[in-house]
C-alpha cells in the first residue's frame, strides 16, 4: 500500500506563509511520474494548484497561485514541498498531495488525506 504523508497546514493572517509537505511511504518501488498538490473547498470540486511532472520536468502552476506558491520536490526520494507565500483569504481550502504513477498529467493514482489551511482576512 502506498501512503502520501501530509505535514505543515494550519491558521495564517493574510499576506502570510505556509509550507506543506508530503512525502510518500509503503510499496513505492519506483518514483511517480508526477506528484503535487490539489485543493477543495466545501461545495466545490478538487482543483489543481501546482504539480511537477518529472518525465517532461516541467511544473504547473494554476493562474490563481502562480508567482506567490513554489513547489520543489526529490523525484528519487518520492516527496515534493509547497511553499505559499502572500497568502491570500480564497487560499482556504483542505490541500491534498497527490501523486501519479501513470501519465502525470492524468488524475492521480494515490492522495493524501488531506491537510486544512486557513488564512484569516
Amino acid at each position: 500500500q502506498v501512503e502520501l504523508v501530509e505535514s505543515g497546514g494550519g491558521l495564517v493572517q493574510a499576506g502570510g506563509s505556509l509550507r506543506l509537505s508530503c512525502a510518500a511511504s509503503g510499496r513505492t518501488f519506483s518514483s511517480f511520474n508526477s506528484m503535487g498538490w490539489f485543493r477543495q473547498v466545501p461545495g466545490k470540486e478538487r482543483e489543481l494548484a501546482s504539480r511537477i511532472n518529472w518525465l517532461a520536468h516541467t511544473t504547473y502552476y494554476a493562474d490563481s497561485v502562480k508567482g506567490r506558491f513554489t513547489l520543489s520536490g526529490d523525484n528519487a526520494k518520492n516527496t515534493v514541498n509547497l511553499q505559499m507565500n502572500s497568502l491570500k483569504f480564497e487560499d482556504t481550502a483542505v490541500y491534498y498531495c497527490s501523486a501519479t504513477a501513470g501519465i502525470p498529467t492524468m488524475w492521480p493514482d494515490y492522495w493524501g488525506q488531506g491537510t486544512q489551511v486557513t488564512v484569516s482576512s
